[in-house]
């Protein structure tokens, strides 16, 4: 392999990478989503009430919708209703607090008994740090840039130099 190969080839790898760190992080900003974090503790907090809503049909008035979840996060419960509550595999008392660590990625539908719907939807996902963020960059970047190199020497072939003996 030639030297002006090996140039052509690193440079083509440099230019996938510089053109995968733009498109993934220009995605990953304008796509962002609260996956972008690291685990916490998360807490829901049945209000007083609660189950009479439930029984008219009407929602909670205090529990939030497309709550989004990461691995390693704790849900936590906390019931000021007079009713006892369930939620999956936590049964949470009146005046009590039960929690729940999600520690699997996947979409979990629970049955609850404080949705008018009896079920609650639990989105769970992998944290988006920053070595998830350089795998994309690599697995987007090296491929094309030796899409870019083999390419390059299609439209642009390396002419061999003839050496004149003198």
């Amino acid at each position: 392999m030639s030297r002006l190969m090996v140039q052509r080839f690193a440079i083509s790898l440099v230019l996938g990478i510089v053109i995968a760190i733009g498109i993934n992080e220009s995605t990953f900003i304008f796509l962002k989503s609260d996956a972008g974090r690291g685990p916490q503790r998360i807490e829901l907090v049945i209000p007083n009430g609660t189950a009479a809503r439930v029984a008219k049909g009407e929602p909670s008035p205090s529990l939030p919708t497309n709550m989004v979840f990461v691995t390693g996060d704790t849900l936590v419960i906390k019931n000021q209703d007079v009713a006892d509550h369930r939620l999956g595999p936590m049964f949470i008392p009146s005046g009590t607090s039960a929690s729940l660590i999600l520690s699997d990625a996947n979409n979990f539908t629970y049955q609850c008994s404080f949705q008018t719907t009896k079920v609650f939807g639990l989105d769970v996902q992998e944290p988006v740090t920053s070595s998830v963020r350089l795998y994309g960059i690599l697995f987007a970047g090296l491929p094309l840039g030796l899409m870019l190199a083999v390419y390059s020497l299609v439209i642009w072939p390396i002419k061999k130099v003839q050496k004149v003996l003198v």
